[in-house]
């Protein structure tokens, strides 16, 4: 494509939102970023998607990149377009979520984060950009802290 516009356009990402349910507790999937913006702060695995690829294929492609995780089911559930949400520049983010069967798949930090780890929803660490809110809003639309 050798095509540019004039005009500025949004960046589009994704996010994957990955969940453990257990009796007690509902855990998230974070991953520490190694870079800016939020450096060192916690957020879901993702990024940008490529010019040839899906969505969801950019959601599966992220979640492996960044978290060493494969074969999860992920499902689309949001649009995240609000105007300041990357202070890089401005983003718009469709996430999706899935479950995961266990707390011990073996996740594994990668690309351009430097940890990976499970947390509790209610007791989480400062996450980056807007996903303090997007966890928030998930929790309610998905229903999965009924």
């Amino acid at each position: 494509m050798s095509f540019t516009y004039k005009y500025p356009r949004p960046a589009l990402t994704v996010d994957s939102l990955i969940f453990y349910k257990d009796i007690n507790d509902i855990k998230i999937l974070l991953i520490q970023r190694a870079y800016s913006p939020f450096e060192n702060y916690w957020a879901f695995p993702g990024g940008f998607v490529d010019m040839d690829e899906t969505l969801k294929n950019a959601a599966i492609r992220e979640l492996y990149e960044e978290a060493g995780i494969k074969g999860i089911n992920l499902e689309q559930f949001y649009a995240f377009d609000a105007i300041d949400r990357d202070p890089r520049h401005r983003t718009i983010s469709v996430a999706f979520y899935g479950f995961s069967n266990s707390l011990n798949i073996n996740i594994k930090a990668g690309n351009d984060a430097k940890n990976a780890a499970w947390f509790s929803i209610k007791n989480l660490p400062e996450l980056a950009f807007d996903h303090k809110s997007i966890l928030d809003f998930a929790v309610k639309k998905i229903g999965i802290d009924d």
